[in-house]
Order: structure tokens, then C-alpha cells, then sequence
């Protein structure tokens, strides 16, 4: 008797469990349509809480699955991936027949940057429905993610001949084109995309892109002026949400600009870029709220037009600004060797500019020169080892130089760095706010020395002694070596910027380029020990960019 009279009692609390359960799912499913996503989650949370009151038993399964599978998307529009994925694999565990679950399970592995667990998720939701569109086209994305670009070429081929007029999928492979490196088919694919929505801006930014590389100057800035009007800011949402603050970034796309991609990754901050062109009329008013500028601007000789026009912006806005134009544009190589000297410790190689135009004859030559051969010689606004030789008499640069007579050029001292051994090492700090931080050494038989084309994957002793220098640079370079590089930080007086330099045999300083136009990226698979290094770097700007932003 007393057990039957417990189950008569028992059930009317679990029945209204249960119908708690059903109220909670639909007021969060009317949070979630009209935009409030924490009540949502509120909601949706209450409604497995009361469905744990009324255990499991009384509660049908579909609607749990349902409850864990809403939150999930209530997570994911709230950024926070981490919280879905949970929600996501609890709704599967109970009906892993939910197709839809699987491809929003995958999209929060991506967001997670977890890319090859969403392509086998995406593979899971397409064994359920091989049409299933979402999957189909997220996987294209997480392949692109993945750089698994043929496949993702002969995936997105498929998807549209399948549904031609969507023209996400054609500027989608007009990227995978672009990385195949084939560019013909790129622009194609871009054109074909903005046959179909002719204000589509980001693909009219990647013709602009592909224009300048293909030194078609004219069609380029076309389309940059063109996709400007369109959409004059390039949004970047923060990795959480509500986002920390937000930042404008300057970009200047026929200049050298600071390498962004990995600095502006996972941040706590939106993003939204805007490119600056010779003749750019900006709207303030139409930028918006903003809490900090970071320039990228970053190559003084490429961005010399559009530099004046960074500075008046920033002085308008009257934002924090981290790389003000003003600085950058005492940057170029002769200025910054007009900059440096009287540092103790530290050798400036001279440099002498040529401008175009300029007679560069042997005999004008041997009446201009300041110091003696050999020397190298570069176009101005280069970078890396294009277009850069060590010349050892007049006669060879005279003729370098007439390569390319319509440009500036640098003719730079010659510093010989070999050490005893016979190799060349190359040293790169990147300076952050008030940090100098080791980013990477590269060690080669050539004086022209870049960190991609060394050999030092097939060399473990120059990879430990890459990573000795990285987790210990103190090791390396000497106090004084320090108070070298903290007085060039000083007389720089940029917030982020990189040093190329090496020791001589003396142990002095000798600095081969100062500039903020230097990479910095996480993608160092034959080098995993970079790792500590690079992140060290990425947290120090993040943190360099909340406390100039007042956060």
C-alpha cells in the first residue's frame, strides 16, 4: 500500500516535470527567433533541469535530444563553440540519427579550429543524407580550412553544377584557384560570382588581389575602388561574444602592409578593416564606434601616398593607436639608417639612395659611392630576396640598376656576419609595446639569408640551435646586444614592429632591416618547436591591443 500511494503521488510532480520541460523548449525557442540569445540559453538550460527532476524515464527522447541540440545552436550564435559541442554531442548520444546535429557539431569544430574533426563530422551528417546541402557546402569550407585544395576544387565543381546561381560556391573556388596557384581560373570564378550579385565585394577585393599580382595595375584598382564603395569595411567578428572591444584596422592594398592574418586570429576584439586608397573619401560617421586603431599600413616606400591620408584619419577619429602613420613613414631603409647610428654595440651598414631616373653609369657611380665593394643593391619597397644581389665592381651595378630604371634604389654596405664555422645566421625579434621577443633564426651557407628557403629542415643541429636561441635568447645575445635593441625600440618609436640582424665576430649588433611590414605565423610544421615562441608573440599583442584600447 505505502508504495502504491508514493507512485499515485510521484506521478502528477513528474507529469508537471514534464510539462515544465515542453514550456521551457518553447519559450526558449521564442528568445532564440527574436534575437536574445542568453535568455535563450536560459531557458533551454531550465528545461533539462527539469527534465533531471522528472528523470530521463518520463521525459520523451526526442525532446531532450531537442533541448541539447537548440542549446547547441543558441552556443554557437553566442560564440561560444566550446559549450555547443557539448550540447551538440549530448542531442546525438541520444538520437544520433540527427543529420543536421552532426553538420552543426562540425561547425563548431571549425570555429574551434579543429578542422579535421569537422570534415569526418560533416562525412558523418552525409552518410545520414548524402544531399544534405549544409553539410556538403561547410565541408567545402572546412577542406579550404584544411588546405586540402584539390579536393575541395572537385567538390565545389560538383556542388555547382548542381545549383550554378549560388554564387557563394563560385567565389569559393575562385580561392581554391588562387591557391592551386591558377590564376586564369580564379578571376574567372570571381567573375562568374559577380555575374550572379554584382555588389559582391569580397570577390571584387580577391580580383583587386589577383589584379596587383599579375601587375595589372589599372584593373586592379578598379576593383578595389569598386568593392570600397561597396563595402568599405572587411568585418572580423571576434572569437567570443559580446566581443571585448572593437578595433579599425588600416590596410592599404598598394602598399606593404603589416601580415595580420595570425595576429588578428581568435581574438577578443571584432575587427573591421578598411582600405585605403590614394583617393579614398572616408565617411566617419559611417566607421562607426570604435575603441582602437591599429594601422597596417607598414611599407614607408610602397605607402608613401596613402600614409597622409592614414595620419589624418587617425587624427580625426581620435582613437588609441597602435603604429601611428606618422612613425611609419620614418621607416625607409635610409631613414632608418639615418636613425640608428651612435648606438654602442650596434653597426648600421650606410646606405645610399638612388632616386629613378637617377645616372646610375659607371662613372656617375664611382662619383657617388660612399664606401667600397662589395655592397648590395635592391629596388626600393622590396622585401625578401627578390631583386637583391651583392655586387663585387661598377660595370655589374650599372646594369643591375638600369633593370629598373623607374625605380628607387637602395645601395647598401656590405657587413660580412659569417662565423667561424662558415654559416651566415640571421636573427629576427619582434618588438611588442615594450617587449623584444625572439621569433626565429635562420642559419645558411649564403649571405642572403630568408628562414623558408634555408635548409635547415634537413640539419637537426641548426634546428637545436634555432630552438636553443628561442627558449633562451639571453643565451645568445649579451646585455649589451639587449641595450642595443632597446635603444633602436626607443628611436623607432613604433608599437609593433621586427628587427633582422645578426652578431659579427665581435659580438656587436649588426642590423640589417628594421620595419613593421614583418611575418608572423603559427604555420611551422617542419618546426614545431617554434611553437612557445610564436605564441608568446601573438598573447603579447592581444594583450598590447586591450590595454591601449582601455579593456
Amino acid at each position: 500500500m505505502h508504495s502504491e500511494a508514493s507512485a499515485a503521488t510521484a506521478l502528477p510532480a513528474a507529469e508537471q516535470a514534464a510539462s515544465e520541460v515542453a514550456r521551457q523548449l518553447l519559450i526558449g525557442q521564442q528568445h532564440f527567433s527574436e534575437g536574445r540569445i542568453g535568455p535563450a540559453i536560459a531557458a533551454y538550460r531550465s528545461g533539462l533541469d527539469s527534465a533531471a527532476i522528472a528523470g530521463t524515464s518520463q521525459i520523451a527522447t526526442e525532446i531532450l535530444a531537442e533541448l541539447h541540440a537548440k542549446l547547441g545552436n543558441a552556443y554557437m550564435v553566442g560564440r561560444q563553440f566550446g559549450s555547443a559541442t557539448e550540447a551538440y554531442r549530448s542531442a546525438l548520444r541520444l538520437r544520433p540519427t540527427l543529420t543536421t546535429c552532426w553538420c552543426n557539431l562540425g561547425n563548431a569544430q571549425l570555429e574551434l579550429g579543429n578542422v579535421q574533426a569537422a570534415v569526418t563530422l560533416y562525412v558523418e551528417a552525409l552518410k545520414l543524407d548524402a544531399a544534405h546541402w549544409p553539410s556538403l557546402t561547410n565541408l567545402a569550407h572546412a577542406l579550404i580550412a584544411g588546405r586540402q585544395f584539390e579536393m575541395a576544387k572537385g567538390l565545389l565543381t560538383d556542388l555547382i553544377a548542381a545549383r550554378p546561381e549560388e554564387g557563394r560556391l563560385h567565389h569559393q573556388l575562385g580561392r581554391v584557384s588562387f591557391e592551386l596557384n591558377e590564376m586564369d581560373a580564379a578571376l574567372a570564378h570571381f567573375e562568374a560570382a559577380l555575374k550572379i550579385n554584382p555588389r559582391d565585394a569580397e570577390s571584387l577585393y580577391w580580383t583587386g588581389a589577383i589584379r596587383q599580382k599579375l601587375d595589372d595595375t589599372a584593373a586592379a584598382q578598379a576593383a578595389y575602388a569598386a568593392a570600397a564603395r561597396i563595402q568599405p569595411l572587411i568585418r572580423r567578428p571576434a572569437a567570443k561574444a559580446p566581443a571585448d572591444f572593437r578595433v579599425l584596422a588600416l590596410y592599404a592594398p598598394f602598399a606593404g602592409n603589416t601580415p595580420a592574418e595570425y595576429l588578428f586570429s581568435d581574438a577578443a576584439h571584432d575587427t573591421d578593416t578598411l582600405s585605403l586608397l590614394d583617393d579614398s573619401e572616408i565617411d566617419i560617421a559611417g566607421l562607426g564606434e570604435v575603441q582602437l586603431i591599429v594601422n597596417l599600413i607598414s611599407d614607408a616606400d610602397q605607402g608613401g601616398a596613402v600614409l597622409p591620408l592614414a595620419a589624418r584619419l587617425v587624427a580625426s577619429l581620435g582613437k588609441p593607436v597602435i603604429n601611428d602613420p606618422s612613425r611609419i613613414a620614418r621607416t625607409t631603409r635610409d631613414a632608418v639608417a639615418d636613425l640608428l647610428p651612435g648606438i654602442p654595440g650596434c653597426r648600421i651598414p650606410r646606405i645610399m639612395r638612388l632616386a629613378a631616373g637617377a645616372d646610375v653609369s659607371a662613372a656617375a657611380l664611382a662619383e657617388l659611392l660612399p664606401f667600397s665593394f662589395p655592397l648590395l643593391a635592391r629596388p626600393a619597397g622590396t622585401h625578401g630576396g627578390d631583386d637583391f644581389e651583392r655586387i663585387a665592381d661598377l660595370e655589374s651595378l650599372a646594369r643591375f640598376l638600369v633593370q629598373r630604371a623607374d625605380s628607387d634604389h637602395y645601395v647598401i654596405e656590405y657587413i660580412d656576419t659569417a662565423a667561424a664555422d662558415g654559416y651566415f645566421r640571421k636573427y629576427r625579434f619582434i618588438f611588442v609595446g615594450g617587449k623584444v621577443l625572439p621569433y626565429h633564426l635562420a642559419i645558411g651557407a649564403d649571405w642572403k639569408l630568408h628562414h623558408d628557403n634555408t635548409d635547415m629542415a634537413s640539419h637537426a643541429w641548426m634546428q637545436q640551435e634555432e630552438a636553443a636561441f628561442l627558449n633562451a635568447p639571453g643565451s645568445v645575445f649579451s646585455a649589451g646586444n639587449y641595450g642595443a635593441l632597446e635603444a633602436i625600440r626607443e628611436r623607432i618609436g613604433l608599437d609593433f614592429f621586427g628587427i633582422d640582424c645578426a652578431l659579427d665576430r665581435d659580438g656587436n649588433l649588426v642590423v640589417f632591416e628594421v620595419n613593421a611590414s614583418m611575418l608572423v605565423h603559427n604555420d611551422n610544421p617542419d618546426f614545431p618547436y617554434k611553437a612557445p615562441a610564436v605564441q608568446a608573440i601573438k598573447q603579447a599583442f592581444d594583450e598590447m591591443l586591450r590595454e591601449r584600447a582601455g579593456c
